[in-house]
């Protein structure tokens, strides 16, 4: 049992942006007993595992990147996926939490010992872990999104997840299929298609894509960045100031989204002249209602010769090629499933027991939801990062991580302070935090009337915070301690213990 004076030990679930950002913070504030797990064989989260062809963010580097770790060389204004990742790899490197991180080490379940106020973990290598505090930091799009279409186990080529790209895979004059028109395809299709000797894409819903304001860094600009910190920062906070301002269409007044419609048809009626293949670019939902899509060269890329957009519906998978509901059979020799995230099933696979047992999948069995988007009644000491409601449709999630990262600390200090073993946050105060999400998101564009990865099948708003990021700063600088209960390290049963 710690003593009351003691800084609570760790665990981090996940090395992506969330899990190195908390690990580098909870080092600079003395915490040395932090264990991270990661379940893959490097550090880098979602930029470790998206490595296929044209994978690049979407949010301008200057503000995807930590506040405390400024880079000035970055290549581009939108950085793409390796250099992302690299980039990570300098933090762990830079700020020395690499000892801290077991690799290929992936977090089963962990459960809540409520007699000694602590976190046992079950570990795939067969070990256990155990700490005062857990954080899960597995993020929003871990967990790839594989369609229950038939026949999928019958292909006899290759067929894998964009979010698993084999690193040797041939697509050289093959005949591929691309399933799905989401942000990961729209970086593939033009990536690949002038390789490959047919590119199929299948599209269930057309998306709204607009150009998007990319260029390279000079050498001159890196260096200027390099010698005048102070224009790099500046360089962030004029992008902040930029991006947030497109919060106010998403989340209070969605006729503004008009604009972004005039630019998404100028986009497509100067990339794309064939009106028949236009048409079925067009989407049937409201701008903004899913995700914008940003790219300069994928509707050119569907205008090549070598380029066929399908949208009858997929019936099924043969050994060699997909049938369409129209009974057409198309060849493929490689079928891509760039099918998204279960972007809803937060902490998907693991098993969360917390307090009488209850877990935390039951907890969520009508759709995920936590204070703040980072405590849950019931799971005492448990510091979600990246959770529900927290994504964005607008702006960087490292700002909002960083203020979670901020918010957790103050929680822990706080616990420290008044020589708590425990703190939980109050369930009326999750259920007042929840339906002020549901209330809000109800006058958001991303409650017109489409389905998408935002909410779950039975339209309750579990991933996008719908407001302002200042909002969510302002919210997390400080720990209202009135929201939570705190559990005294000095009870009778811990005396005798």
């Amino acid at each position: 049992m710690r003593a009351a004076s003691q800084r609570p030990s760790i665990a981090i679930i996940g090395a992506g942006f969330g899990g190195i950002g908390m690990a580098i913070r909870l080092k600079q504030s003395g915490y040395d007993d932090v264990q991270v797990f990661e379940k893959g064989d490097d550090v880098g989260g979602v930029w470790r595992e998206n490595s296929y062809p044209g994978a690049a963010c979407d949010v301008p580097s200057h503000l995807y990147s930590f506040s405390f770790e400024p880079n000035p060389r970055w290549t581009r204004r939108f950085a793409e996926q390796d250099e992302i990742h690299a980039y990570l790899r300098h933090c762990v490197d830079k700020y020395a939490v690499r000892d801290q991180i077991r690799l290929r080490t992936e977090v089963l379940s962990a459960t809540y010992d409520e007699g000694a106020a602590q976190w046992d973990l079950e570990l795939s290598d067969g070990s256990t872990h155990r700490a005062d505090v857990l954080i899960p930091a597995c993020g929003q799009l871990s967990a790839p999104s594989v369609p229950a279409i038939a026949g999928l186990d019958d292909f006899t080529g290759e067929l894998f997840h964009s979010a698993h790209w084999p690193e040797e895979v041939a697509l050289d004059g093959k005949h591929v299929a691309v399933i799905g028109t989401g942000a990961s395809s729209i970086q593939i299709v033009p990536s690949i298609a002038e390789r490959v000797g047919r590119l199929r894409l299948f599209q269930r819903e057309a998306a709204h894509v607009i150009r998007k304001p990319d260029y390279a860094y000079s050498e001159t600009a890196k260096r200027v960045f390099e010698r005048i910190p102070a224009l790099l920062k500046a360089s962030r906070w004029l992008t902040y100031l930029q991006l947030e301002s497109r919060a106010l269409p998403f989340t209070r007044v969605p006729q503004l989204l008009k604009v972004v419609d005039v630019r998404f048809r100028m986009h497509l009626y100067g990339s794309v002249k064939d009106k028949e293949l236009r048409r079925a670019l067009i989407p049937k939902t409201t701008i903004g209602c899913k995700r914008i899509l940003i790219s300069n060269d994928f509707y050119p890329a569907l205008t090549r010769p070598n380029v066929d957009l399908i949208t009858a519906p997929i019936e099924r998978l043969t050994p060699r090629g997909i049938i369409t509901a129209d009974g057409e059979h198309h060849p493929a020799d490689v079928v891509v499933l760039a099918t998204g995230f279960r972007a809803t099933d937060f902490l998907t696979p693991m098993q969360v027991t917390g307090v009488g047992g209850r877990r935390l999948d039951e907890a969520w069995a009508d759709g995920a939801e936590a204070h703040l988007g980072i405590t849950v009644a019931g799971f005492p000491n448990l510091c979600l990062l990246y959770g529900p409601n927290t994504n964005l449709g607008h702006s960087s999630i490292v700002f909002m991580l960083e203020a979670q990262f901020r918010y957790v600390l103050d929680l822990l200090a706080g616990m420290q302070r008044d020589g708590a073993r425990s703190f939980d946050v109050r369930a009326e105060a999750l259920r007042a935090s929840s339906e002020q999400m549901q209330r809000l998101s109800r006058h958001t564009v991303w409650d017109r009337g489409c389905t998408s990865w935002y909410r779950t099948a039975s339209g309750r708003h579990t991933n996008n915070w719908p407001g302002m990021t200042v909002d969510y700063w302002r919210r997390t600088r400080k720990v209202a301690w009135t929201d939570f209960d705190l559990e005294p390290a000095t009870r009778k049963s811990d005396v005798l213990a």
